[in-house]
């Protein structure tokens, strides 16, 4: 076994015999020759992690030092799997009670979406459904896009319904439309643009709900459902993003753009593993962020609105089936409670709205926190 004390007499008469050699050989011009330099090494107890419970907990002790728990909460789990399931199996989403209606209370004028036409990508279920409805409760008209076009049809009745509910007397009512669209193909994008165009006359804004995700460790993960997740969430939002800012160019109208996107875009979520999904997410917000530079002078503005952890009734199922995901998420979260989509109903109307008519690139992370920690 090699001894640190050992060593130091090496070097030291290693630097001897080189300031005797230095001191016989060393020209008049004043020149000399520098020794080899060493550092005493420092040896305390505190370096041994046996002894010393901070240094176990350092990369420098031995795999397990530190206890059982050691990185466990930062870590993905590979045994958590959790495909999104077939359309059959998927729960509705309820439509919110008594959030919107006729308000006597003041209210900035410029939230408003009165005489604007506002299509919704996924608008049939989950955080788009909700995020449709914010919209018609401010004014707005709407189109709803599924791949589910029934579906859509039927909450497009239920939005009317809850809107003449909460507004008795009003004789106008919202013009909401359902349209079918598989996102990720151009050719069936391209139709529902022209279906909804042609029932509305015209597209103001646009929100890209439509989108998924799935829980596998990615060497797990099945090529062609990873390439279902990608085209999905960022082949539909790039193909409607374009088709409507070209609409809108051709009229010479503003519009706004809200791409939703995912806390996951900017931290690794765990312990489910989802890295396709997360990069996914990622792409969607800087995407936003590129279109909003290239499209400013067309004044189309483009924004981000990136959601935690959501109480839709699809998680609300995941998590009847996996309470311990319940407990591992609200434990990484500040305000200590998952959101629910409700929540997201300000944001939106806020990003499509001329209240915020000068922010553009921007990423609304509605996350309790999570992403600051």
């Amino acid at each position: 076994m090699f001894k640190p004390t050992v060593g130091r007499q090496i070097f030291k008469a290693i630097n001897a015999s080189h300031a005797a050699l230095a001191a016989t050989s060393r020209p008049t011009t004043g020149s000399f020759i520098r020794p080899l330099s060493h550092t005493a090494t420092r040896a305390t107890k505190e370096d041994d992690p046996k002894l010393d419970p901070n240094m176990a907990a350092t990369p420098k002790a031995p795999e397990g030092a530190s206890g059982e728990h050691e990185g466990q909460f930062a870590r993905t789990d590979e045994n958590v799997q959790i495909p999104y399931p077939p359309d059959s199996e998927m729960p509705a989403q309820p439509i919110v009670q008594g959030r919107g209606g006729m308000h006597f209370k003041r209210t900035l004028a410029q939230f408003s979406l009165e005489n604007k036409v506002t299509m919704v990508t996924g608008g049939a279920r989950g955080l788009g459904l909700v995020m449709a409805q914010a919209s018609v409760a401010s004014g707005s008209d709407l189109a709803i896009v599924d791949l589910n076009k029934s579906e859509a049809e039927d909450q497009a009745g239920k939005l009317i319904e809850q809107f003449r509910k909460e507004n008795p007397g009003l004789e106008g009512m919202p013009n909401i439309t359902a349209h079918y669209a598989d996102v990720a193909n151009p050719d069936s994008v391209n139709e529902a643009l022209a279906d909804a165009l042609a029932k509305h006359g015209r597209i103001d804004n646009l929100v890209t709900s439509a989108g998924f995700t799935e829980n596998f460790d990615a060497i797990s993960y099945p090529f062609d459902r990873m390439q279902k997740l990608w085209g999905v969430n960022v082949d539909g939002t790039y193909l409607f993003a374009i088709g409507v800012a070209k609409h809108l160019m051709e009229r010479k109208a503003p519009g706004s753009i809200v791409m939703i996107g995912s806390m996951s875009g900017a931290i690794v979520n765990v312990p489910q593993p989802q890295a396709p999904y997360n990069a996914a997410k990622a792409a969607v917000r800087h995407l936003a962020s590129s279109l909003a530079v290239e499209w400013a002078g067309h004044d189309i503005r483009v924004n981000c609105i990136s959601p935690g952890y959501m109480l839709t009734a699809l998680t609300r199922k995941i998590l009847d089936e996996n309470p311990q995901l319940r407990d591992k998420w609200t434990s990484l979260i500040p305000v200590g409670k998952m959101g629910t989509p409700e929540d997201l109903m300000g944001a939106v109307t806020f990003l499509l709205s001329d209240a915020s008519k000068y922010i553009t690139g921007a990423d609304l992370r509605v996350d309790g926190g999570y992403t600051v920690t």
